[in-house]
């Protein structure tokens, strides 16, 4: 598989490996579009992106966060328009299609969140993994409907959305799992799980992909502390009940989804829960397609939605969550 598992997390490399041998992959489609804001960011200022390129933070440093000069020449340049759309009573899921589209063709880059030996606050204007992508669009359209909306302030949301609590305290914190990012983030009021509205059906799956492929985190490995914290984590998760749409229901359900509703794909992968997520995007002759940071091909969109998880070899369906305006 070339799509983040667990989502977010994980120590992407040594997942790829893993799901490769089980002949997991993603099937890819792609769109024309317009030069990216992102593109445009970088031949005005004259800097061009490095992979890997991030601004770090701890969660005692986020108020003092500079991000770097091409993420602040990004994040200067599409703010405006998306404070503009907020003041003329745009929806959340209007401000977040816009905001998404304008980084069309960034690239993808994996394993940006596992980097550091420590864990720190990662952001990145320039590069993305599936749920990187999510995080970073949905923080900016969170920053613009604040009361000061600055990078300190996109740094704060990105930091709440990722981690259980929206505090950073270790490898453990962060919400590796896509369906307990869904679960924490519905607790906190940032988001609506709509899956058990939509037709769905239960998971009916133990959890445990983490803590049964220890020696593929690197992190894991190093301390029993984070190993037994992600044991009890899987534990507490599979007590939740998971609902899921099969994929041949998908396009049934395309009249109750918005633009900006988070979608995560569903695997039946043992033990793993989704395998790559995107955003809601509705297609100009009236279908439903996904915006989403594809390995290989970067921030693209896939015309079908239905079609689309068809391809992903493993997928069974889909989570649909729906970010509150609040």
């Amino acid at each position: 598989m070339k799509a983040r598992s667990l989502l977010a997390n994980p120590s992407l490399a040594a997942i790829m490996g893993l799901l490769s041998g089980m002949g997991v992959s993603l099937s890819l489609s792609s769109a024309a579009h317009a030069p990216s804001v992102l593109a445009q960011a970088n031949l005005a200022s004259g800097v061009m992106p490095q992979a890997g390129s991030v601004a770090q933070a701890t969660l005692a440093s986020v108020e003092s966060l500079s991000l770097s000069a091409a993420d602040q020449q990004v994040f200067q340049q599409v703010m405006p328009g998306a404070i503009a759309q907020r003041q003329s009573g745009r929806s959340l899921g209007q401000i977040l299609q816009t905001l998404a589209e304008q980084f069309l063709g960034a690239p993808y880059v994996a394993g940006l969140l596992d980097q550091s030996t420590s864990e720190k606050l990662v952001l990145s204007l320039q590069d993305f993994d599936c749920v990187l992508f999510v995080e970073s669009i949905l923080g900016l359209a969170k920053t613009a409907m604040a009361a000061d909306p600055t990078p300190q302030t996109f740094a704060q949301q990105v930091q709440n959305l990722r981690y259980r609590h929206g505090e950073v305290n270790g490898y453990c914190s962060r919400l590796h799992y896509f369906s307990d990012w869904i679960v924490d983030n519905q607790r906190k009021g940032l988001v609506m799980d709509l899956s058990a509205q939509l037709g769905s059906i239960p998971l009916n799956k133990t959890l445990n992909f983490m803590s049964s492929h220890r020696q593929s985190y690197p992190q894991l490995m190093a301390s029993d502390r984070d190993y037994q914290c992600i044991v009890e984590t899987e534990s507490k998760l599979n007590q939740e009940t998971l609902y899921y749409i099969p994929t041949e229901q998908i396009a049934g359900i395309y009249s109750q989804l918005q633009p900006g509703d988070i979608v995560a794909i569903a695997t039946a992968v043992p033990g793993l829960d989704v395998t790559h997520t995107g955003l809601v995007y509705p297609m100009p002759d009236g279908n439903i397609g996904l915006i989403h940071a594809a390995p290989n091909r970067g921030v693209i969109i896939a015309g079908d939605l239905q079609s689309y998880v068809s391809r992903v070899e493993e997928a069974i369906g889909i989570m649909v969550a729906r970010p509150l305006d609040n």
